[in-house]
Protein backbone atom coordinates (compact mmCIF):
# COMPACT_ATOMS: atom_id res chain seq x y z
CA UNK A 1 0.00 0.00 0.00
CA UNK A 2 1.06 3.13 -0.82
CA UNK A 3 2.59 5.94 2.24
CA UNK A 4 -0.28 8.58 1.70
CA UNK A 5 0.71 12.27 1.52
CA UNK A 6 -0.97 15.36 3.43
CA UNK A 7 -4.29 15.89 1.95
CA UNK A 8 -3.85 18.98 0.28
CA UNK A 9 -0.70 20.57 -1.88
CA UNK A 10 -0.23 22.32 -4.79
CA UNK A 11 2.08 21.32 -7.74
CA UNK A 12 3.27 23.44 -10.79
CA UNK A 13 2.18 21.77 -13.64
CA UNK A 14 4.03 22.81 -17.44
CA UNK A 15 1.50 23.37 -19.71
CA UNK A 16 2.42 22.34 -23.82
CA UNK A 17 2.12 25.65 -24.87
CA UNK A 18 4.92 26.83 -22.38
CA UNK A 19 2.52 28.02 -19.66
CA UNK A 20 2.46 26.68 -16.51
CA UNK A 21 -0.53 26.36 -13.97
CA UNK A 22 -0.98 25.62 -10.36
CA UNK A 23 -2.62 22.20 -9.65
CA UNK A 24 -4.23 21.90 -6.47
CA UNK A 25 -4.46 18.56 -5.16
CA UNK A 26 -7.40 17.35 -2.51
CA UNK A 27 -8.41 14.01 -1.47
CA UNK A 28 -11.83 13.13 -1.84
CA UNK A 29 -13.51 10.01 0.38
CA UNK A 30 -16.36 9.92 -2.39
CA UNK A 31 -14.17 9.61 -5.58
CA UNK A 32 -13.55 6.63 -6.93
CA UNK A 33 -11.40 7.63 -9.75
CA UNK A 34 -8.31 10.32 -10.29
CA UNK A 35 -9.62 13.36 -11.74
CA UNK A 36 -9.49 16.28 -13.01
CA UNK A 37 -11.96 20.01 -12.46
CA UNK A 38 -11.10 23.09 -13.78
CA UNK A 39 -13.11 26.02 -12.40
CA UNK A 40 -14.77 28.10 -14.94
CA UNK A 41 -14.68 31.22 -12.60
CA UNK A 42 -11.09 31.67 -11.80
CA UNK A 43 -9.42 29.26 -13.66
CA UNK A 44 -8.19 27.00 -11.23
CA UNK A 45 -7.44 23.51 -11.71
CA UNK A 46 -7.94 20.66 -8.63
CA UNK A 47 -6.86 17.38 -9.01
CA UNK A 48 -8.95 14.81 -7.28
CA UNK A 49 -7.42 11.70 -5.65
CA UNK A 50 -9.55 8.43 -4.53
CA UNK A 51 -7.95 8.14 -0.45
CA UNK A 52 -5.80 5.63 -1.01
CA UNK A 53 -4.22 7.19 -4.31
CA UNK A 54 -0.74 7.64 -3.90
CA UNK A 55 -0.13 11.68 -5.09
CA UNK A 56 2.49 10.24 -7.47
CA UNK A 57 0.35 8.52 -9.34
CA UNK A 58 -2.45 11.65 -9.80
CA UNK A 59 0.62 13.66 -11.29
CA UNK A 60 0.92 11.55 -13.78
CA UNK A 61 -2.53 11.52 -14.53
CA UNK A 62 -2.24 15.73 -14.56
CA UNK A 63 1.00 15.37 -17.01
CA UNK A 64 -0.68 13.07 -19.37
CA UNK A 65 -3.88 15.39 -19.92
CA UNK A 66 -2.03 18.09 -19.20
CA UNK A 67 -2.91 19.01 -23.76
CA UNK A 68 -6.56 18.83 -22.91
CA UNK A 69 -6.04 21.37 -19.51
CA UNK A 70 -4.50 23.66 -22.09
CA UNK A 71 -7.04 23.32 -24.30
CA UNK A 72 -10.03 23.96 -21.85
CA UNK A 73 -7.84 27.18 -20.19
CA UNK A 74 -8.03 28.58 -23.42
CA UNK A 75 -11.61 28.03 -24.12
CA UNK A 76 -12.47 29.96 -21.00
CA UNK A 77 -13.53 33.48 -21.47
CA UNK A 78 -10.79 36.25 -21.61
CA UNK A 79 -10.74 37.34 -17.54
CA UNK A 80 -11.23 41.07 -17.48
CA UNK A 81 -9.21 42.59 -14.66
CA UNK A 82 -10.61 45.34 -12.16
CA UNK A 83 -7.85 48.12 -13.02
CA UNK A 84 -8.29 51.99 -14.31
CA UNK A 85 -10.01 52.11 -17.13
CA UNK A 86 -12.15 49.06 -17.51
CA UNK A 87 -15.81 49.26 -17.93
CA UNK A 88 -18.15 47.14 -16.01
CA UNK A 89 -21.92 46.91 -16.61
CA UNK A 90 -23.73 47.54 -12.93
CA UNK A 91 -27.43 46.69 -13.07
CA UNK A 92 -27.49 47.27 -16.55
CA UNK A 93 -25.46 50.40 -16.75
CA UNK A 94 -21.70 51.05 -17.76
CA UNK A 95 -19.38 51.66 -15.01
CA UNK A 96 -16.24 53.23 -15.54
CA UNK A 97 -13.13 51.98 -13.20
CA UNK A 98 -10.91 55.67 -12.14
CA UNK A 99 -8.51 56.32 -10.19
CA UNK A 100 -8.96 58.67 -6.96
CA UNK A 101 -5.99 60.79 -6.64
CA UNK A 102 -5.10 62.05 -3.52
CA UNK A 103 -4.84 60.87 0.06
CA UNK A 104 -8.76 60.15 0.08
CA UNK A 105 -9.19 56.55 1.64
CA UNK A 106 -13.05 55.43 0.19
CA UNK A 107 -14.42 54.49 -3.38
CA UNK A 108 -16.50 57.37 -4.99
CA UNK A 109 -18.68 57.15 -7.40
CA UNK A 110 -19.84 59.88 -9.46
CA UNK A 111 -22.38 58.70 -11.91
CA UNK A 112 -20.88 56.74 -14.41
CA UNK A 113 -17.84 56.67 -12.81
CA UNK A 114 -15.94 54.92 -9.73
CA UNK A 115 -13.23 56.08 -8.81
CA UNK A 116 -10.50 53.97 -6.65
CA UNK A 117 -8.05 55.04 -4.24
CA UNK A 118 -4.80 53.06 -2.75
CA UNK A 119 -2.03 51.39 -4.63
CA UNK A 120 -1.96 49.42 -7.40
CA UNK A 121 -2.23 46.07 -5.71
CA UNK A 122 -4.96 47.07 -3.92
CA UNK A 123 -6.94 48.83 -6.82
CA UNK A 124 -8.75 45.44 -7.85
CA UNK A 125 -9.68 44.56 -4.01
CA UNK A 126 -11.15 47.95 -3.70
CA UNK A 127 -13.11 47.44 -6.72
CA UNK A 128 -14.51 43.77 -5.53
CA UNK A 129 -15.32 44.80 -2.19
CA UNK A 130 -17.50 47.66 -3.07
CA UNK A 131 -19.31 45.39 -5.49
CA UNK A 132 -19.88 42.71 -3.22
CA UNK A 133 -20.80 45.89 -0.99
CA UNK A 134 -23.62 46.90 -3.41
CA UNK A 135 -24.57 43.34 -4.03
CA UNK A 136 -25.56 42.60 -0.42
CA UNK A 137 -27.43 45.88 -0.33
CA UNK A 138 -29.31 45.47 -3.83
CA UNK A 139 -29.85 41.03 -3.38
CA UNK A 140 -31.06 41.97 0.34
CA UNK A 141 -33.86 44.82 -0.58
CA UNK A 142 -35.08 42.57 -3.04
CA UNK A 143 -35.15 39.44 -1.39
CA UNK A 144 -36.75 40.94 1.88
CA UNK A 145 -39.30 42.68 -0.03
CA UNK A 146 -40.29 39.40 -2.26
CA UNK A 147 -40.09 37.32 1.09
CA UNK A 148 -42.88 39.28 2.81
CA UNK A 149 -45.09 39.03 -0.14
CA UNK A 150 -45.34 35.29 0.23
CA UNK A 151 -45.17 35.83 4.11
CA UNK A 152 -42.15 33.89 4.89
CA UNK A 153 -38.95 35.50 6.77
CA UNK A 154 -35.51 35.36 5.64
CA UNK A 155 -33.06 34.53 8.49
CA UNK A 156 -29.80 35.80 6.86
CA UNK A 157 -28.35 36.82 3.44
CA UNK A 158 -24.83 35.71 2.51
CA UNK A 159 -22.92 37.01 -0.57
CA UNK A 160 -20.35 34.91 -2.03
CA UNK A 161 -18.07 34.29 -5.02
CA UNK A 162 -19.97 30.72 -5.72
CA UNK A 163 -18.31 28.52 -8.54
CA UNK A 164 -21.62 26.91 -9.44
CA UNK A 165 -24.69 28.29 -8.31
CA UNK A 166 -26.18 31.72 -8.67
CA UNK A 167 -28.34 31.05 -5.59
CA UNK A 168 -29.53 29.10 -2.76
CA UNK A 169 -31.49 28.70 -0.06
CA UNK A 170 -31.40 25.99 2.85
CA UNK A 171 -34.15 24.72 4.51
CA UNK A 172 -33.80 26.61 7.53
CA UNK A 173 -34.73 29.74 5.34
CA UNK A 174 -30.84 31.31 4.77
CA UNK A 175 -30.31 32.67 1.24
CA UNK A 176 -26.67 32.62 -0.23
CA UNK A 177 -26.34 34.28 -4.21
CA UNK A 178 -23.54 34.99 -6.30
CA UNK A 179 -21.91 38.13 -5.92
CA UNK A 180 -21.25 38.63 -9.50
CA UNK A 181 -25.43 38.69 -9.85
CA UNK A 182 -25.11 42.82 -9.74
CA UNK A 183 -23.20 42.92 -13.19
CA UNK A 184 -26.42 41.37 -14.42
CA UNK A 185 -29.06 43.02 -15.64
CA UNK A 186 -31.67 43.74 -12.96
CA UNK A 187 -34.35 41.83 -14.42
CA UNK A 188 -32.03 39.17 -14.05
CA UNK A 189 -30.77 39.55 -10.49
CA UNK A 190 -34.53 39.48 -9.54
CA UNK A 191 -35.58 36.45 -11.57
CA UNK A 192 -32.83 34.69 -9.59
CA UNK A 193 -33.56 36.51 -6.04
CA UNK A 194 -37.66 35.12 -6.36
CA UNK A 195 -36.35 31.46 -7.58
CA UNK A 196 -34.62 31.43 -3.96
CA UNK A 197 -37.01 33.10 -2.13
CA UNK A 198 -39.77 30.81 -3.30
CA UNK A 199 -37.86 27.85 -2.01
CA UNK A 200 -39.08 29.50 1.32
CA UNK A 201 -42.32 27.89 0.13
CA UNK A 202 -41.65 25.30 -2.15
CA UNK A 203 -38.01 23.47 -1.65
CA UNK A 204 -38.26 21.74 -4.72
CA UNK A 205 -38.65 22.76 -8.35
CA UNK A 206 -42.50 21.39 -8.80
CA UNK A 207 -44.95 22.95 -11.02
CA UNK A 208 -46.04 24.76 -7.88
CA UNK A 209 -42.56 26.10 -7.72
CA UNK A 210 -42.32 27.87 -11.03
CA UNK A 211 -45.79 29.09 -10.77
CA UNK A 212 -44.86 31.02 -7.34
CA UNK A 213 -41.41 32.06 -9.32
CA UNK A 214 -43.98 33.52 -12.17
CA UNK A 215 -46.27 34.89 -9.49
CA UNK A 216 -43.33 37.10 -8.11
CA UNK A 217 -41.74 38.34 -10.96
CA UNK A 218 -43.23 36.98 -14.33
CA UNK A 219 -42.46 34.82 -16.91
CA UNK A 220 -38.81 33.80 -16.23
CA UNK A 221 -37.83 32.02 -19.74
CA UNK A 222 -36.20 35.04 -21.07
CA UNK A 223 -33.86 35.72 -17.50
CA UNK A 224 -32.93 31.62 -17.57
CA UNK A 225 -31.80 32.06 -20.91
CA UNK A 226 -30.11 35.21 -20.67
CA UNK A 227 -27.70 32.99 -17.42
CA UNK A 228 -27.36 29.94 -19.89
CA UNK A 229 -25.81 32.15 -22.75
CA UNK A 230 -23.93 34.99 -20.53
CA UNK A 231 -23.64 33.48 -17.02
CA UNK A 232 -19.65 32.14 -17.78
CA UNK A 233 -18.92 35.97 -19.18
CA UNK A 234 -19.82 37.14 -15.73
CA UNK A 235 -17.52 35.26 -13.73
CA UNK A 236 -14.54 36.50 -15.80
CA UNK A 237 -14.70 39.86 -14.16
CA UNK A 238 -11.77 40.34 -11.76
CA UNK A 239 -10.40 37.05 -12.48
CA UNK A 240 -6.80 36.58 -11.18
CA UNK A 241 -4.06 34.41 -11.91
CA UNK A 242 -5.15 31.14 -9.59
CA UNK A 243 -1.49 30.91 -8.27
CA UNK A 244 -2.57 34.77 -6.54
CA UNK A 245 -4.20 34.61 -3.16
CA UNK A 246 -6.97 37.54 -2.84
CA UNK A 247 -7.32 39.54 0.18
CA UNK A 248 -10.71 39.44 2.59
CA UNK A 249 -13.56 41.82 2.12
CA UNK A 250 -13.53 44.49 5.22
CA UNK A 251 -16.97 44.80 4.82
CA UNK A 252 -19.12 43.00 7.02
Amino acid sequence: MPVLQPAKSTHILDLPGGREVLLNLRRSAKARHILIKINDANGKVELVLPRRAAIRDGLTFANERAGWIEKQLSALPAPVPFQAGTVLQLMGEPLLLARRQGGAKRLRRIGGLLEVPGEDAQFAGHVQCWLVAEARREIGERAESLAARIGRPVHHVAIRDTATRWGSCSAAGNLSFSWRLILAPPRVLNYVVAHEVAHLNEMNHSASFWHLVTELVGDPSCERLWLRRNGSQLKRYGRQDPRLVPQPCSTP
